[in-house]
C-alpha cells in the first residue's frame, strides 16, 4: 500500500477519531492484551503452492456436496482481509463511493445495509436489520464510526466494492475453488476440517460465535462483533483469518444474481451456523452487503 494513500486515509478517518470505539467491539486478545498484526505484515501476500485437494471434504449442510478432487494452479493470497484503513486509503485515492452510500443516500423503504442487531419481536427474535447509512465508515449506522477499528475488517462493501478495491489494488477476488484451496492447506490439522476454528480440547483458532446463537454470546475468543485482523496467528500457509471474523467474497456465481461467500463470520456458532469449515459455502446477492462480509484479494503468480 503506497504511503502516501495511507497518509490521506487517516486523515479521512481523523474526525471519527475524536469519539471513543463502539462498545460492542472488543479490541484485545483473549488474554487480554492488544492483539493484530504489527505494521509491516500488513498488505503482504503469501504463496500458494499448485497442488490438488478435495473440494467439499467433510462437507455438512447439502450446498457443499459432492466432494470432488480438482487441481489449482499457484497464486498469492493476501495473508489478510482488507482492512478499514486499506479500504479508506482506496477510497482517498479514487473518490470511490461504495453500493451501501449510494443506497442511503437515494433513500427509500430498501435503503441501507444489514446490520447484525438481534432484539425481541412478536415471532421472536430478529437479528438482522435493514439500516440507512449504515456503510463501511459508519458500520452501526449514522452514528456510528470505525474510530479504534481501523485495522478490522472492512464491511458494508457489495461485489463491486470489493472488486474495484482489487482492481486498484492490482489483484483481484479469489475463486471459490481457489480460496477453499488455500484455507484447506493451512488447516492446524489436516484430519480435522474444523480445526480451523477450534482445537482438540476446544480451544478457540479463530473469531467465531460461542453460546446459543442469537441469545447469548460468551465471547470466549474475546470479541462479540469483528476482530482486528491477525489476532489469532497465521495458518500454516501464513494467512490470517481464513476461518471466521467476517464472510469473504469470491468471484464465484452461485446463482442467478448471487456469488459465493467463504470462511463464515463471527456469527457462525455451533447450534445455527458451522460454516467455520474451508468446504462450507453460501450465496449472497451480489449487490447486498451487511456487517459480516469482507474480502481479501489474490495475485496471479508471476511466470519466470
Amino acid at each position: 500500500m503506497r504511503l502516501a494513500h495511507l497518509c490521506l486515509a487517516a486523515l479521512l478517518l481523523a474526525p471519527a477519531c475524536q469519539k471513543a470505539p463502539s462498545p460492542t467491539e472488543t479490541t484485545v486478545a483473549p488474554e487480554g492484551g492488544p492483539c493484530g498484526l504489527t505494521p509491516d505484515q500488513f498488505d503482504t501476500f503469501v504463496p500458494i503452492p499448485a497442488g490438488s485437494f478435495l473440494k467439499g471434504r467433510d462437507g455438512i449442510y447439502p450446498e457443499e456436496k459432492p466432494d470432488v478432487t480438482l487441481h489449482v494452479d499457484g497464486f498469492e493470497l493476501l495473508s489478510h482481509e482488507v482492512t478499514n484503513a486499506e479500504f479508506a486509503a482506496f477510497v482517498v485515492d479514487t473518490g470511490y463511493v461504495t453500493d451501501a452510500e449510494k443506497s442511503a443516500a437515494e433513500g427509500g423503504p430498501a435503503a441501507g445495509s444489514a446490520v447484525f442487531r438481534a432484539k425481541a419481536g412478536a415471532g421472536g427474535l430478529y437479528p438482522w436489520e435493514l439500516v440507512s447509512g449504515a456503510t463501511w465508515k459508519t458500520p452501526e449506522g449514522p452514528d456510528s464510526d470505525i474510530a479504534g477499528r481501523e485495522h478490522h475488517p472492512v464491511v458494508h462493501v457489495s461485489l463491486a466494492d470489493a472488486e474495484a478495491y482489487a482492481a486498484w489494488a492490482g489483484g483481484r477476488l479469489p475463486s471459490e475453488v481457489e480460496w477453499e484451496y488455500a484455507a484447506s492447506l493451512g488447516l492446524p490439522d489436516l484430519a480435522s476440517s474444523t480445526s480451523g476454528a477450534y482445537g482438540a480440547d476446544g480451544e478457540t483458532r479463530a473469531n467465531t460465535w460461542q453460546g446459543i446463537f442469537p441469545l447469548m454470546n460468551a465471547g470466549l475468543d474475546g470479541f462479540q462483533g469483528t476482530s482486528p485482523v491477525g489476532c489469532f496467528g497465521a495458518d500454516k500457509t501464513g494467512a490470517y483469518d481464513m476461518i471466521g471474523n467476517v464472510w469473504e467474497w469470491t468471484s464465484t456465481p452461485y446463482g442467478p444474481g448471487t456469488n459465493t461467500i467463504k470462511g463464515g463470520s463471527y456469527l457462525c456458532a455451533d447450534n445455527f451456523c458451522r460454516r467455520y469449515r474451508p468446504a462450507a459455502r453460501q450465496p449472497e446477492e451480489t449487490d447486498f452487503s451487511s456487517s459480516h462480509i469482507g474480502f481479501r484479494i489474490v495475485r496471479d503468480t508471476k511466470a519466470g
